[in-house]
């Protein structure tokens, strides 16, 4: 399998497993990708690595924090120093704050936006430049279902996944011409370490929930992985600026 064989791609928050990042880290290790693979859960990103030379792919990692400007400096010298340029980002890593807003603080508001938008805002602007000396790139920005649907309980992180769609059509638009791609990937509700919690807490609820999608159950990491897959290759060379939910056909009712 070769639909990434010579690109070189730079994948945040792929420690967690089961989880977005590790699995599109190794869907793209699969299909001849090198990488570099970034989370601030360092032991995570150990096991990340271990999986994807087991699959036979080539990968570094370092730590990273996605809020940080020297961060994404760092990240995207490392990798082009290491291979020379920069083809795919994939701006995955975010967490969710979730809520009442009469019960959320302020402080939570800002750390929910700081992870999930600002940290895209970041890698959008140093990876461009790295694409432009390398004649294009495809950014894919992973948002989610609730940026385009209300929630209950989850104001900021909805705020924060939409902002990130808008984001990515802007830059879609405006670097177009340099062929630069940008698009967006909005899951449901997937099975990841994130949905482990509340699983634990209220295993009623996700039953309940899971007989609200059509599909009649959550997705898995590969669903998802698969998705941006396609938006990462060659094959996806006329898309930018496009959304694609992933969600068991949710937001369709």
């Amino acid at each position: 399998m070769s639909r990434l064989a010579g690109k070189v791609a730079l994948i945040t928050g792929a420690a967690s497993n089961p989880g977005l990042g590790f699995s599109t880290a190794c869907r793209f290790a699969l299909e001849g990708a090198k990488l570099l693979i970034t989370d601030i859960d360092e032991d995570g990103l150990r096991n990340c690595e271990a999986e994807i030379r087991m699959l036979g792919g080539e990968v570094i990692s370092c730590r990273h924090d996605v809020t940080s400007e020297s961060d994404w400096q760092r990240a995207i010298n490392l990798i082009v120093e290491t291979w020379g340029k920069l083809d795919v980002l994939v701006n995955n890593a975010g967490i969710a704050v979730l809520g009442r807003m009469t019960d959320m603080s302020l402080a939570a508001f800002d750390k929910q936006m700081l992870v999930n938008m600002t940290s895209v805002f970041l890698g959008t602007k140093y990876a461009i430049p790295a694409m432009q000396a390398n004649g294009g790139g495809s950014i894919v920005n992973i948002s989610s279902m609730v940026g385009l649907v209300g929630m209950p309980g989850s104001a900021a992180y909805a705020a924060s996944k939409a902002g990130v769609r808008s984001l990515g059509k802007t830059v879609a638009v405006e670097w177009a011409k340099e062929s630069i791609r940008c698009n967006s990937v909005l899951p449901g509700v997937i099975m990841t370490n994130l949905q482990n919690d509340p699983l634990r807490e209220n295993p009623e609820q996700f039953e309940a929930f899971s007989a609200t999608i059509p599909m009649g159950h959550m997705g898995e990491p590969d669903d998802v992985a698969n998705c941006v897959l396609f938006l990462a290759s060659d094959e996806a060379k006329y898309i930018t600026g496009a959304e694609f939910v992933v969600d068991g056909g949710y937001t369709a009712q």
